[in-house]
């Protein structure tokens, strides 16, 4: 039996709404709505909740900074909003579909439009003031500078 979901369906989890009915459509939903991986149950109000799209990411370190790359294609500058704090990231945001074409003249809709979020929990904690987030032909690149824990320096007492 083929597997007749779009890829963004297939990779996520989620459910086409037509199909929601069948019981295990149901089930896969309900597994699914945590992030990847997830295996939350749904509660009353994430049933009633629109749908969100995950990003996806790459995160590396260098020796002095933790790096974090996500496509954002397609999202203009401003409609992005980035939360950070010493150990976590969430990266929001929202892309507006054009109504240029009629639902009846698709031949495949594998594309994900509408509302995304990722939250990313940090190997280590970052200083938060001097982070960077720039966006080149669709490419997100956050730069988190590590804080250096182990890093010493010398208080000079001053007389009054």
């Amino acid at each position: 039996m083929k597997d007749k979901r779009s890829f963004f369906e297939r990779l996520t989890g989620a459910v086409n709404p037509q199909e929601s009915d069948a019981p295990d459509a149901v089930e896969s939903r309900r597994l699914s709505i945590g992030g990847r991986g997830s295996k939350r149950p749904l509660s009353e109000t994430d049933e009633m909740a629109p749908e969100e799209g995950e990003l996806t990411v790459d995160v590396y370190q260098t020796s002095d900074d933790i790096i974090i790359k996500t496509i954002v294609a397609g999202v203009r500058p401003e409609d992005l909003d980035i939360s950070i704090t010493r150990d976590m990231v969430t990266i929001r945001g929202s892309r507006q579909e054009s109504n240029e074409v009629n639902e009846g003249d698709y031949f495949h809709k594998e594309l994900y439009w509408g509302s995304f979020s990722r939250t990313i929990l940090l190997p280590q904690e970052i200083d938060v003031d001097a982070s960077e987030a720039s966006e080149k032909h669709g490419l997100l690149n956050l730069r988190l500078p590590k804080l250096d824990k182990s890093r010493q320096t010398k208080l000079k007492v001053r007389s009054s």
